[in-house]
């Protein structure tokens, strides 16, 4: 198969796929239980789903850029 085609080289497909793996773990710790009308839920203001949980998904997201930016090796090798 000839990758001289690709976009990409394998290490900046293996950055891409850990960037999206801290995106999702990012969203899976804001997920929960909301407030019903019959009962509030204090958990919903709790450090993890407003401070931490975005950190971590806004550091994906930047973690995908220096994926995409990533030289590759025959681009540096010309």
């Amino acid at each position: 198969m000839d990758t001289s085609n690709f976009a990409f080289s394998k290490i900046n497909y293996i950055l891409l796929v850990i960037g999206l793996v801290i995106i999702i773990l990012g969203l899976f710790l804001m997920s929960g239980s909301g407030t019903t009308e019959e009962a509030f839920n204090p958990e919903i203001f709790s450090a993890t789903r407003i401070k931490v949980a975005p950190m971590i998904s806004l550091f994906g997201f930047l973690f995908i850029i220096v994926a995409i930016l990533w030289p590759s090796k025959k681009q540096v090798k010309e």
